[in-house]
């Protein structure tokens, strides 16, 4: 899948719960001294969202059903009954398997001449913390 995850920006204060580690990062990569940063709730929820949108149902052991599958879509054209599965895909996946976040809207859409090419972009609520977050990805499907 050649997508690409774009984070948003938010208004983290040092009071803010949305600070504080909340595990192993899951996208972990060395900063320059060799040392992993743990995530902050907004990290941590964004890159499971990437994980659970990236993985296919049947691929993690023990865990059968996890999964979005976007990567099912791939050899698919770009229809809009193929962009409405895959927003309907997205949405019962976030809605399993990610529960800290409140889901507002989920839109996938055509990119402006790039006819096999689709935009999805994500808004949410971390539950926790109220604070809203964007999240957005480029897919390509078959030609």
């Amino acid at each position: 899948m050649t997508a690409r995850i774009l984070n948003s920006s938010t208004n983290a204060t040092a009071s803010n719960p949305s600070l504080i580690p909340t595990g192993w990062p899951l996208l972990s990569v060395p900063d320059d001294q060799g040392q992993l940063h743990y995530p902050n709730l907004a990290e941590s929820i964004r890159q499971l969202i990437e994980i659970i949108l990236r993985t296919r149902p049947g691929e993690q052991l023990m865990r059968p059903d996890f999964g979005g599958g976007l990567e099912n879509f791939l050899q698919q054209s770009n229809t809009l009954v193929t962009r409405r599965r895959i927003q309907s895909a997205i949405a019962d996946a976030l809605q399993l398997w990610e529960n800290r976040i409140l889901l507002h809207r989920i839109t996938v859409d055509e990119v402006p001449e790039q006819p096999t090419h689709i935009r999805i972009e994500l808004v949410y609520q971390i539950k926790r913390s109220g604070l809203a977050q964007q999240l957005g990805m480029t897919m390509e499907l078959e030609g």
